[in-house]
């Protein structure tokens, strides 16, 4: 089953393919997204890997969560559900 990582404190150039190398050393990568400002099609800071297994994701959030990519020191966690609007 797969796992989905959440990769925050992206220096601002990192891209998709930055991503997915970092992140394909510790096992199959099914999709690395840097989120873009929808109008200046900026990085927002932080991206989304998903691993094709779990127990490559939890490896790789141990290993890379405080390491540095392109600068800077990388947090890396496990995504939850967006929530609702009226959450927030």
């Amino acid at each position: 089953m797969s796992k989905k990582l959440f990769v925050g404190s992206l220096e601002w150039g990192v891209s998709d393919d930055d991503l997915q190398q970092a992140f394909a050393k510790f096992g199959e990568v099914e999709e690395a997204i840097v989120i873009k400002d929808k109008l200046s099609g900026k990085s927002k800071g932080f991206g989304f890997v998903t691993f094709v297994n779990e127990e490559d994701a939890d490896k790789a959030m141990k290993e890379l969560d405080g390491s540095d990519l392109n600068g800077r020191n990388i947090v890396v966690n496990e995504a939850r559900p967006p929530r609702s609007r009226d959450q927030r």
